[in-house]
């Protein structure tokens, strides 16, 4: 007698196996990312394959097979129908899930990871959201991750010498794991000078936002195209480098 497991969860990934099978990798509410096979679910008949598809949010059912856990049931919560028809939304989502499955460890719950991501793709959803604001909820989701798993980085002192940051010229060190003025930066050389990125006022305000998680003041803000590249520069950087940890 097999064990018949429900949750929720958000299909991130799928991939064909055989004829009519697929992986999927599903972020679950109860019991964290997992790898379930859907069996001849791309056979026209399949009942699943209506609610099991990417960035749906389902209620699932499944059980323990001898390779694979095995889906044998699917409903679709929200099918997120506004930002599966706009292709910038569509991209945006795309990162987003490459960076949630990039580093979410298999089988292990974590509320405020569910919640995240609850939060990012309503608000990707929302048919008023622009270009701009998709950007911003990337990096929302991104740094607010990053976070939740221990890697958030220090934005209000200095990370060498421990010394409020003033508003002046700031260097952003992934290894440091933060800010480090000008000062302390003088002292750096070769290989850590390099990888360091000129983080600017604006965007440290933007990022102190984004980790206060206050959206409505976000939505608020007209923040030019300059400050948007310095964050998609430091962003990138500090990303790179935690892939390597």
């Amino acid at each position: 007698m097999f064990t018949h497991f429900r949750t929720q969860g958000f299909f991130l990934k799928k991939q064909d196996r055989g004829e009519a099978n697929q992986i999927f990798t599903i972020f679950t509410k109860d019991f964290g990312k997992l790898k379930i096979l859907g069996k001849a679910i791309r056979k026209i008949k399949s009942k699943l394959r209506q609610s099991a598809e990417i960035f749906y949010l389902s209620e699932i059912e499944f059980i323990q097979g001898k390779n694979y856990k095995i889906l044998t049931d699917a409903l679709a919560v929200e099918k997120f129908k506004n930002l599966r028809k706009n292709p910038q939304k569509l991209a945006i989502a795309y990162k987003i899930i490459e960076v949630a499955d990039l580093f979410i460890a298999e089988e292990e719950k974590n509320d405020e990871i569910w919640r995240l991501i609850n939060e990012v793709f309503g608000e990707l959803n929302n048919p008023s959201l622009q270009f701009a604001g998709c950007n911003l909820q990337y990096y929302y989701f991104l740094w607010n991750f990053l976070s939740i798993l221990g890697y958030k980085p220090e934005l209000y002192f200095c990370r060498v010498c421990a010394k409020k940051l003033l508003p002046e010229t700031f260097w952003f060190l992934p290894h440091e794991g933060g800010i480090v003025c000008w000062r302390c930066f003088k002292n750096f050389n070769g290989k850590d000078k390099k990888e360091a990125k000129e983080i600017s006022v604006d965007a440290v305000k933007i990022l102190r936002l984004l980790l206060k998680q206050d959206w409505k003041i976000l939505k608020s803000l007209k923040i030019s195209s300059d400050v948007l590249e310095n964050i998609e520069k430091i962003s990138s950087s500090y990303l790179k480098f935690l892939k390597t940890i």
